[in-house]
């Protein structure tokens, strides 16, 4: 699911690159994939908070969940903001920007409507940092909410998630922001702003117990697919604050849930397959490359093109950030989280044997363990 998230994302994106000539097709393309980019971050928000809980670990601290956290997601925005920063400033000629530099590095940067700068999807790592130092809090006291109150306290995030696109009218309608069909200050409240993306993170938590504790999900995995077709194809008829997350929200969690039962009762999906697992294993790094793959990938091939010949060009730009993806992957994101991600285990040290002289204080050999972590 994660890939297919992905993919969405991706599709999103491509169709802002204006890449056919033909106004039909173009246009096609973007009423088609446009609203890809909201769901699939939806998506993603929803399923950090459910596979946290879900995998969630009875002795952990919140010391080793941090750890973890930090070697899953650092790396990689290091990684890509670097080739940011030298794509653009020995491709694009631009100047480097110290103080966005700083908002991309230290992850903040969703605080604020501000440029995003360098590689701008890595906005939504800022919502996740504050999710992961939330999350021991919020699932220490989430655990504690009795199971047959679970639906009732998901209603509750659903309608705050709902009231959001209203709350945000309060703020100013300017400046316009032309392709989200509102104003810059709404369009971030809603959509980027860290504490209100909490609420999707909340959802999938309360999710993940509602299923760990055997409650009965409304929609099987089958269904659940259905909805949240029907919840993408009549998202783009509402107003921009209600269709970035409000009217997927709730098929999305049942989807992911209805996704965990199938797993956990032996159901073999084509989504579970070895590819489709491998492509979820990379879907992070593929997230985290395709912007500045498509950025500047048409800025050398070029847009307006013919359509055979755009749709080339889209499946060349996919295979290279598939690519680019899988190297980043298996060069930096598994390698650093098998080596720092978790604290080495103990080593057993045997002294060397005392002389005779020292035996008779010490008759037993000394033995101690010594973290190398």
């Amino acid at each position: 699911m994660r890939f297919v998230a992905a993919l969405m994302v991706f599709l999103s994106h491509l169709t802002l690159q204006d890449l056919f000539a033909d106004d039909g097709v173009q246009q096609s393309l973007t009423a088609t994939f446009i609203q890809g980019g909201f769901t699939g971050v939806g998506f993603f928000f929803v399923l950090s908070g459910f596979v946290l809980a879900w995998s969630a670990r009875e002795k952990d601290t919140a010391r080793t969940f941090w750890r973890r956290r930090f070697f899953k997601i650092y790396p990689n925005d290091v990684v890509t903001f670097i080739a940011a920063a030298l794509l653009l400033g020995f491709v694009a000629n631009e100047t480097f920007d110290f103080g966005t530099a700083a908002l991309n590095l230290s992850l903040v940067q969703a605080w604020a409507p501000v440029d995003g700068g360098f590689n701008i999807v890595s906005w939504s790592l800022s919502c996740e940092v504050l999710f992961y130092l939330s999350f021991p809090l919020l699932f220490r006291y989430i655990r504690r909410i009795r199971p047959d109150r679970l639906w009732l306290w998901a209603g509750v995030v659903v309608a705050m998630i709902l009231l959001v696109p209203l709350a945000a009218t309060s703020l100013p309608n300017e400046p316009y922001l032309w392709y989200a069909e509102t104003s810059v200050p709404r369009f971030w409240f809603v959509y980027a702003f860290a504490p209100v993306r909490l609420l999707d993170f909340v959802f999938g938590i309360l999710l993940a117990r509602v299923v760990l504790e055997g409650r009965r999900l409304p929609l099987g995995l089958g269904w659940a697919a259905v909805l949240s077709v029907a919840a993408y194809a009549v998202a783009p008829l509402f107003p921009m604050t209600y269709k970035l997350t409000a009217i997927t929200v709730v098929p999305l969690g049942l989807l992911i849930a209805a996704g965990a039962v199938a797993d956990r009762d032996g159901r073999r999906p084509f989504l579970a397959g070895r590819r489709m697992v491998w492509l979820g294993e990379v879907s992070f790094a593929f997230y985290m490359v395709h912007w500045l793959v498509l950025t500047f990938g048409v800025r050398w091939l070029g847009n307006q093109w013919g359509t055979p010949a755009g749709l080339g060009v889209a499946a060349l730009l996919f295979g290279v950030t598939l690519a680019l993806s899988w190297l980043l992957h298996a060069g930096v994101e598994r390698p650093i989280m098998r080596r720092f991600s978790l604290r080495r285990r103990p080593r057993l040290v045997l002294y060397r044997q005392e002389p005779a002289s020292a035996k008779a204080a010490a008759p037993e050999p000394t033995v101690r363990m010594e973290d190398h972590g």
